[in-house]
């Protein structure tokens, strides 16, 4: 009985250990949101002044 509290108690000491000094974890979602083209201000700006440039074709 003694042997199966001395394992329990060094696999928690162990899995703390391991989760304050372990490998850090990916982060699943990036730090920077994506923005999808037509929500994005910078790629709606820029086609603005795309459209601005170019003379309209009138079919």
């Amino acid at each position: 009985m003694l042997y199966l509290l001395a394992v329990i108690g060094a696999l928690t000491i162990a899995v703390l250990l391991w989760r304050a000094f372990g490998p850090n974890r990916v982060d699943t979602a990036p730090s920077r949101r994506i923005v999808a083209p037509d929500d994005d201000p910078d790629f709606l700006r820029k086609l603005g002044e795309q459209r601005k440039k170019k003379p309209d074709d009138e079919e």
